[in-house]
């Protein structure tokens, strides 16, 4: 039986409920405006008095109006048929919605339950199994979707049967298993899992050893991301932090990718509607869109919606990793989901944090980036979940909460820098404020010692010492003026904006130089760094400039040719001998 209430009290979208029965934290429910069904979730009880945070606008709703509860927390409804879609943060299609606006109460179905699948199994009868494991596969788009034992199925089972290759609906049964009492349980495609709740089926958590590759050298070269690691990008507004995650989801070596669009301005969302099902993806040849899920949630739906998105976002990408698949989940952008936290908290009047947030958000923030990782799973293979996510600060301002509480969380910081948006340095990510803590793991330095050469971690600081200098010597010019500093202190600036023009700034929008391989970022980022330490001999500051730009505009160049294309050596020729003449 149900338990049941009827609304006591309404603050915007956080309802009050007087319950005639058990209700649960975090339990689901739904409230009755009228004919109209909308959903909501229970994040306070006391006593009686169930305070329920509703997801779409409580307008026109009344005392006294009907509640249900229906006993489980929020799920997300994991089977084949996700990739390629658009979601809600309630994991409602976007695509099945009717009109400009979702209409309040809408609620469709995720994936297509009518659909057939070409299924394969991978066990049989008699096999020992649990929770996550293997028992067939179908192909979803190119990627091999697994069908698993429900994650909610503690214990030890044995397969009992498991059906012929074929074609099936997600909703029929593919395999029966038995528990050690003998009770005998269906298994469909389709399981459900509470967003809220990190899928844990695993052996084995381990420290991230591998990088993840995305093409952009201010992150591959200066500060790597781990796969089944986390990252994320703080700057202000117009600094570029949507296009550098739309670079890095087209490039990255992942099998899937998730983007939460929490928050967003309607006028971006779009643009990933409108852009991803046309970019091919340059790992497999296929459409972007193929091995892409996108959750939005823009600036004007309901604030608890937007809370609930970046939950969701995680949930799917641990159930594709369970697949022993790597998944890179990138929300943008995380400062609004904080604000929805602060909103509900403002509304439960509970004690204030810094600026109004609540006083736990970096608990929250902290316990959801640990939900990324790479895991071995039960069968020894292994997935990973990598996650990016975007902070905009007001003002740009680096020092707040949001971005405060984060850093502590987050082994990569990717800070954008106004100046350099402004000085059409992109991608703007300051060398010298950002970092990655992967650098100083031992199993990423023997990682990147194996795949990319001995000491490499070693190579790179030395890059950074020299941009460190040459931004110090640029301070002294600026104070003292060209003729007030010794040349030594023009040559350690022109080295430091050799790197910078070279290696950190890269042109996304281009077909070549918007994705860099580590094997060309290895030879580029050698030879510039072996200029650097090489001490040169200027009469002035004059002949300095006049030299390092030209050799800036052959590097440059060489950025724009092909890789190990007849054109890109012949600029590794003019440069050598350029620098020989000088």
């Amino acid at each position: 039986m149900k338990t049941t209430g009827k609304v006591n009290g309404i603050i915007s979208n956080i309802v009050i409920v007087k319950a005639d029965g058990a209700v649960g934290q975090n339990e689901i429910c739904y409230v009755y405006a009228g004919e109209t069904k909308m959903m909501a979730e229970v994040i306070k009880v006391i006593g009686d008095d169930a305070y329920v945070q509703v997801f779409d606008s409580t307008r026109g709703l009344k005392i006294g109006d009907k509640v249900e509860f229906e006993g489980h927390m929020l799920e997300a409804t994991l089977a084949p048929g996700m990739l390629s879609r658009n979601y809600d943060g309630l994991q409602n299609d976007l695509e099945k919605m009717d009109g400009l606006f979702i209409s309040r109460g809408s609620i469709t179905e995720p994936v297509d339950f009518e659909a057939k699948w070409e299924f394969k199994p991978l066990a049989k009868a008699g096999d020992k199994v649990s929770a996550g494991a293997w028992l067939g596969e179908v192909k979803e788009q190119w990627v091999a979707h697994k069908i698993m034992v429900p994650f909610i199925m503690t214990g030890n089972y044995t397969v009992k049967s498991v059906v012929e290759a074929g074609e099936y609906k997600v909703t029929d049964t593919i395999a029966v298993v038995a528990d050690v009492d003998g009770n005998e349980y269906n298994i469909t495609m389709v399981q459900k899992w509470p967003v809220k709740q990190a899928i844990r089926c695993y052996t084995e958590k381990p420290r991230p050893s591998r990088v993840m590759e995305t093409g952009v050298r201010a992150i591959d070269t200066f500060n790597p991301l781990a796969e089944g690691g986390t990252g994320f990008i703080p700057g202000p507004f117009g600094a570029g932090k949507t296009v550098l995650q739309h670079a890095i989801s087209k490039q990255a070596e992942a099998d899937i990718i998730i983007i939460v669009a929490c928050g967003e301005r309607a006028n971006e969302v779009v643009e990933i509607f409108k852009e991803f099902p046309e970019l091919v993806d340059p790992h497999t040849g296929h459409k972007l869109m193929e091995r892409t899920i996108i959750i939005c949630n823009t600036s004007n739906m309901p604030v608890a919606a937007r809370e609930a998105s970046v939950y969701t976002g995680m949930t799917i990408g641990e159930y594709y990793r369970s697949m022993g698949l790597k998944v890179l989940v990138m929300a943008d952008s995380t400062s609004r989901w904080a604000q929805a936290l602060r909103e509900m908290s403002n509304r439960l009047e509970e004690l204030p944090g810094q600026d109004a947030f609540p006083m736990d958000l970096s608990a929250i923030i902290s316990s959801f980036y640990a939900r990324a990782g790479l895991v071995k799973l039960n069968n020894g293979e292994t997935g990973s979940v990598t996650f990016l996510g975007t902070v905009s600060p007001a003002g740009g301002n680096l020092k707040e909460p949001v971005t405060e509480s984060t850093k502590k969380a987050a082994r990569c910081f990717y800070a954008l820098s106004q100046g350099r948006a402004d000085s059409k340095r992109y991608p703007a990510i300051d060398p010298l404020d950002s970092y990655s803590k992967y650098l100083e793991y031992p199993e990423v330095e023997a990682y990147l010692g194996e795949k990319i050469e001995k000491d490499w971690v070693q190579l790179v600081y030395r890059g950074k010492t020299l941009v460190q200098r040459g931004k110090e010597a640029n301070d002294q010019i600026n104070i003292l003026g060209d003729d007030g500093v010794p040349v030594e202190y023009h040559e350690r600036f022109w080295k430091s904006e050799l790197i910078d023009f070279v290696i950190l700034q890269q042109d996304a929008f281009d077909d070549i130089d918007a994705n860099c391989p580590m094997e060309r970022q290895q030879m580029m980022y050698k030879k510039v760094l072996s200029i650097c330490e090489h001490d040169f001999d200027f009469a002035d500051f004059e002949e300095c400039s006049k030299f390092f730009k030209g050799l800036i505009n052959l590097f440059r160049q060489m950025n724009y040719s092909e890789w190990k294309s007849e054109k890109f050596y012949d600029y590794d020729k003019q440069i050598d001998a350029y620098i020989a003449n000088h």
